[in-house]
């Protein structure tokens, strides 16, 4: 009888989803992480390969589960625009070309140090850090720019009223700080990318006003149609009596 080949069964890696940690240092953190996720998938809805997420696990090293990190912010172009449980990026095959992490006193060592070295060694092309509370940060927004597979710091300008803004090459916004807020801002209309239920309203209430648009012309167009016809009618009642 002959011996049978033995089974090569590659060993199983499991990549967790979770930490069990929680999302954010305090509810500013959160509320800051959770509009800028939402501002820009709203803002790159048209974009079937632009992929936004936040404090999802980046793996990037296949086999090693140890090597992931959790940026609270980060978009990818060039990939499927499609919900993840994790971001495994020899799968992917891109890195985020753009990381934000909202920074604390607690995690700053972490921000500045190995979270800047490892988004510089994968190809981030830009990398802000922010510190809503100003617990450390001075001024409370900072960015590096990748240059020559180096990150470069780049320092926030004053604004004329007095707030702190940075220009993100990458996606083409500039970031003002108010108070505890980074706002996401288009350059050439100053308009702040909404919130996503403030979008969501606005999107309802123009849906609603082309419907009251629609309503009126076709009000107005059945009127015109009355009045064509009755003029055919007067026209058609003048001929008769200039025959007569």
């Amino acid at each position: 009888m002959a011996l049978e080949t033995p089974l090569r069964v590659r060993p199983i890696v499991t990549y967790p989803e979770s930490d069990g940690e929680p999302m954010a240092e305090t509810d500013i953190h959160r509320k800051q992480m959770t509009y800028l996720i939402q501002a820009l998938e709203v803002f790159f809805h048209g974009s079937p390969e632009i992929y936004v997420a936040g404090n999802l696990f980046l793996y990037w090293e296949e086999g090693d589960p140890t090597k992931v990190v959790a940026p609270d912010v980060f978009v990818v172009k060039g990939v499927p625009k499609r919900d993840r449980r994790t971001y495994k990026l020899w799968e992917e095959g891109k890195p985020p070309i753009l990381v934000f992490e909202i920074t604390s006193a607690r995690t700053r060592f972490e921000d500045i140090g190995p979270k800047k070295g490892l988004y510089e060694a994968l190809g981030a092309q830009e990398y802000f850090l922010f510190d809503p509370l100003e617990e450390y940060l001075r001024p409370p927004l900072v960015g590096y720019r990748l240059r020559e597979a180096q990150y470069t710091r780049v320092e926030p300008e004053v604004t004329p009223d007095g707030a702190w803004r940075l220009r993100s090459e990458v996606l083409n916004l500039d970031l003002k700080v108010e108070g505890e807020r980074l706002w996401l801002v288009e350059p050439t209309t100053g308009r702040k990318l909404p919130e996503y239920a403030e979008a969501v309203a606005a999107h309802h209430e123009a849906e609603a006003r082309a419907g009251q648009e629609t309503q009126a012309r076709q009000q107005i167009e059945a009127r015109v149609a009355q009045v064509e016809a009755e003029l055919e009618r007067l026209k058609g009642e003048l001929r008769r009596i200039e025959r007569k």
